[in-house]
């Protein structure tokens, strides 16, 4: 049996709900705090070999280049949890229905703006 159904092979012309768009960056934010990570423990382990060390890492977490990388990890590290939550939030049966998590979906992404803002405006 042979089916007749639409193949659309150009990405860019579909339209993601939010809810996939959510469960999607969801997975990128775990991959990414996993990169961010290497950061964050070369940081540590480097601060606790010597004080001159330790000096190093100041400056480097001190200037718009560690900034950004902390922010950016802190940033997936907010979004993994805030969106985590909306997931188990769904598993225990809620927020399942269409319209409830496409709201649900909307709401993760803004607190997470909000909370990165917040977050942002206090490392620098």
């Amino acid at each position: 049996m042979k089916k007749q159904r639409p193949v659309n092979l150009q990405l860019n012309t579909i339209s993601f709900p939010p809810t996939a768009i959510v469960s999607i960056l969801h997975r990128v934010s775990g991959v990414g705090m996993f990169v961010g990570m290497v950061f964050v423990i070369w940081a540590w382990a480097t601060a606790l070999q010597s004080a001159e060390d330790f000096m190093m890492v100041q400056d480097i977490l001190g200037g718009v280049f560690g900034k950004i990388i902390a922010i950016g990890t802190v940033s997936l590290l907010i979004f993994h949890m805030v969106v985590g939550i909306r997931h188990v939030i769904m598993d225990m049966g809620y927020w399942e229905e269409l319209d409830s998590g496409n709201a649900s979906a909307k709401a993760s992404i803004v607190i997470w703006l909000i909370l990165t803002v917040l977050t942002g405006v206090a490392i620098w």
